[in-house]
Order: structure tokens, then C-alpha cells, then sequence
């Protein structure tokens, strides 16, 4: 089992079920012991492949995933998944392949400001997307360094 398989073994269960493997599942599924998932999911974290809850092993993020609720709801044909961002919200229909309605707001005063991915193109969105922080910075911010 190399951290490859548990990758696309994680990402694979992660879009089929919604939610990501733990190690004893994804140990159970690769035929794998859990201390090497736990290990192999360690190292993916360190690579900021995927992050994970704060003294967990338990999967937060495997970007473009959120493994919890956050304002970026994203509607697809295969179900429905958040984004950790609205970058983020974007990056599931492009990984997908499909179309996707975002549910996103504006920060500012709450309106609605749903945007519809189809065919690959932005339809029907206004706004402005900001990214107050830079990638390499949110990740040192969320206490992985």
C-alpha cells in the first residue's frame, strides 16, 4: 500500500458516501494495517494533500472537500459536497466533470449570490471573489506548519 492508493482509496469514498473514510475503514478496504493508514494519512498531511482534525486522525479537509458543513454548499448530479472555500466550491465541479449549482452568500450582508457551473463555464453568478489570505498562509494559519 503505497500513500498513492490511500489517496485515491480516501478521495474515491470521500464523493461516493460524502464524507471521508477513517483509517479503519480505508485499513479495511486497502487490506492494510491501521497504524500504516494512520502513518500514511499523517504523511498527507504533512505533503497538505489532506488536513486533519486537530488531534485527530480524522480527515477535515481533502481539498477541493470539506468534511463539514461550510458556506460553500455545492449541488451535483452525484450529490451534494462543500467547498472549503468558494475556490474551493469551483474546483468541484472541475474535478467532477458536471454541472453544479454553489449555494454561496455574500459575507458582507448574507444575500444569496448562487452561482451555476454548466458545461464548464459561470452562469448566472455576480460578485466578487476575494481571498484575504494566501494558500500558503491559510494552511500555516490552521495550525499546520
Amino acid at each position: 500500500m503505497t500513500d498513492g492508493d490511500v489517496r485515491v482509496h480516501l478521495m474515491e469514498r470521500f464523493l461516493a458516501e460524502g464524507r471521508p473514510p477513517s483509517v479503519a475503514e480505508s485499513a479495511a478496504a486497502l487490506d492494510a494495517s491501521e497504524e500504516d493508514v494512520a502513518a500514511a494519512y499523517r504523511r498527507l498531511q504533512e505533503q497538505r494533500v489532506i488536513v486533519l482534525a486537530p488531534g485527530t486522525l480524522d480527515v477535515w479537509m481533502a481539498a477541493p472537500l470539506s468534511a463539514v458543513p461550510t458556506p460553500f454548499p455545492v449541488e451535483t448530479e452525484r450529490g451534494t459536497y462543500y467547498g472549503n472555500c468558494i475556490w474551493d466550491a469551483l474546483g468541484i465541479p472541475a474535478m467532477l466533470g458536471c454541472d453544479a449549482t454553489i449555494a454561496a452568500s455574500c459575507a458582507d450582508c448574507g444575500d444569496p449570490l448562487p452561482i451555476r457551473v454548466r458545461n464548464g463555464e459561470l452562469r448566472d453568478g455576480d460578485g466578487v471573489a476575494h481571498f484575504a489570505v494566501p494558500a500558503a498562509r491559510w494552511w500555516d494559519n490552521i495550525g499546520h506548519t
